[in-house]
């Protein structure tokens, strides 16, 4: 290895390793694009979404077809001498000049180097192809991999011309705009594709061509006039060349643009870059706002008392609570007085609540609940929510959604209003159903309840016994029968004590479990209250919260997203 090879080498692969990164970040930010056209579909303005759909689409194609060719556009007016610059570029009368220009409205193209430019150019739909050949050690061997397009004149009567220069300028990789020294302000070209295209500046060059025509000694002068006009533009810093087709060398500087443009190899990455920058800075009015995370607890918070007091939970609490006294007093009760207990219907009966019931296994005849599978979800019979109620629930629902959608830029916060209200007819059935299937911790008999039971049925013995044995000596005294002569019997009214002992023990101690009952019953409605609290919020978290939530984390997707865009 030589001293003039070994720096050659190590430039091209360091130009390779520079290229290898372009292309990752490129991929990186198509794949961003790829998210942006995913998350903002149903969400954003089609307006947005149908260039960056284009874009993904083209870049993708664009990128696949071929690394080694690098495609310039020559784009000019009428009269800009644009024909008679690509005919001097490329050795050859391959675009006819003047009045004989062709009025199809389809580019030519030049190609340095055959090999592979094939399936690029069916892509661009440049159907008049001239392949240059260039003897061995010219200058123009150094454009291997060129593909030059003389496009129709943008200002043409015709406009199939025009949306042929459009299509094509949307396209290709380098845009040189060759532009008349009489006519370089005109602002067709200015307002129609100069000033759009100010993010392109790495992808332009600017020609001021036929300066032979200008007065010697003010080519200088032009070429200035012109920097001016592009920095009104926004495209300060973008190459302005002075070329001629007839001058001697007029045209080697803007040649040797073209051969650094092909040598690079990144013309194609450098527009796929610059059009996603377009996209990025459209889509920066739709994600201008603050990150988003989740919820406001005291909202959904605020949503779920809300939907509690709609749904009847503190009815239901009491209907708990007065359930599990009627029980505890049915089952500790006296036996001679349980009787009416049964009569009276069960608090959580006169509300429907079927399941609950068929899981204490408690109602008329002590069947319900059984058989093989759960029993049904029937309607629950809680007042139905009133139009204040419904207007509370309504408020709430507006007001999570103003917190959540609050300083974000449009169309986030009626997605979210929307996503927050989408199932509001659900609600009614969803926190009915939520009721009438929480387990209201009525499942377990207590174990006092159980003895308190086992005790009153002695005392009732007891009681019954001694009733019993004065019904005997009553028996005895009316047949004038002797008494047992026992002294018991004379001395301690035994029958009178086991009966009115038997039930003012059995009394006191209904009386006694009772209050307790009481105590157990608050805690039995706290429990239920608690878990048909947990179900309304699980209600709200299905049919409110999470819409609402997946609006969010599609704004932060597309917020990330879009930061990933403007990432150079």
């Amino acid at each position: 290895m030589n001293d003039v090879t070994g720096p050659r080498l190590q430039a091209g692969r360091r130009a390779e390793r520079e290229r290898a990164t372009a292309e990752e970040h490129v991929a990186a930010r198509l794949r961003a694009l790829d998210q942006v056209v995913r998350v903002g579909a149903g969400r954003l303005d089609e307006a947005l979404l149908v260039p960056a759909r284009a874009l993904a689409r083209r870049a993708g194609e664009r990128l696949r077809l071929s690394g080694t060719h690098t495609v310039v556009a020559l784009a000019g007016a009428t009269g800009s001498g644009k024909s008679s610059l690509f005919n001097a570029l490329s050795g050859a009368d391959l675009s006819a000049v003047g009045v004989r220009r062709p009025t199809t409205g389809v580019a030519h193209a030049a190609v340095w180097g055959a090999e592979g430019a094939g399936p690029l150019l069916d892509w661009l739909e440049i159907p008049r192809r001239h392949h240059v050949r260039t003897p061995e050690g010219d200058v123009a061997e150094n454009l291997r991999g060129l593909v030059l397009l003389d496009l129709p004149d943008h200002d043409s009567t015709e406009v199939a011309h025009r949306l042929e220069v459009d299509r094509l300028v949307a396209l290709v990789d380098v845009l040189v705009w060759v532009l008349d020294p009489q006519k370089y302000a005109d602002a067709a070209v200015h307002d129609r594709y100069l000033r759009p295209l100010a993010r392109h500046g790495e992808v332009m060059v600017v020609v001021l061509n036929q300066v032979d025509r200008l007065p010697v000694g003010s080519t200088d002068a032009a070429v200035a006039d012109v920097r001016r006009l592009l920095a009104d533009d926004g495209l300060t810093g973008v190459p302005v060349l002075a070329t001629s087709a007839v001058a001697q060398g007029g045209q080697d500087e803007l040649r040797s643009v073209l051969i650094g443009a092909v040598a690079a190899h990144r013309a194609a990455l450098r527009r796929v870059s610059a059009d996603l920058d377009d996209v990025a800075a459209a889509l920066d009015v739709v994600v201008a706002g603050p990150a988003r995370n989740d919820l406001d607890p005291a909202t959904s918070r605020a949503l779920t008392a809300t939907l509690s007091s709609a749904a009847g939970v503190a009815a239901v609490g009491v209907a708990v609570q007065q359930a599990a006294v009627h029980r505890a007093v049915a089952a500790t009760g006296s036996p001679f007085t349980r009787w009416l207990r049964r009569l009276r219907p069960d608090p959580l009966r006169r509300l429907h609540l079927d399941r609950a019931l068929a899981r204490t296994g408690a109602g008329d005849g002590g069947g319900e609940g059984q058989g093989s599978g759960p029993p049904p979800v029937a309607r629950t019979s809680l007042p139905a929510s009133t139009a204040v109620e419904r207007s509370r629930v309504d408020v709430a629902l507006r007001a999570l959604a103003d917190s959540a959608a609050e300083d974000l830029p449009a169309p986030w916060p009626d997605a979210v209003r929307t996503a927050a209200r989408g199932r509001f007819e659900d609600l009614p059935d969803a926190l009915d159903r939520a009721v009438a299937t929480t387990d209201l911790g009525l499942t377990r008999t207590p174990v006092w309840w159980r003895a308190v039971g086992l005790l009153q049925a002695l005392l009732a013995t007891l009681a019954l016994a001694g009733g019993l044995w004065l019904a005997a000596l009553y028996v005895l005294t009316v047949l004038r029968l002797p008494e047992p002569g026992t002294p018991m019997f004379r001395e301690v009214p035994a029958p009178t004590a086991l009966l009115l002992g038997g039930l003012l023990a059995g009394l006191l101690l209904a009386l006694l479990a009772r209050l307790l009952a009481v105590v157990g019953a608050r805690r039995r409605r706290a429990t239920a209250e608690m878990r048909l609290r947990e179900a309304v919020a699980a209600v709200a978290d299905e049919l409110v919260l999470s819409p609402v939530r997946t609006e969010l984390t599609a704004y932060g997707h597309l917020r990330d997203a879009v930061a990933q865009l403007h990432r150079r």
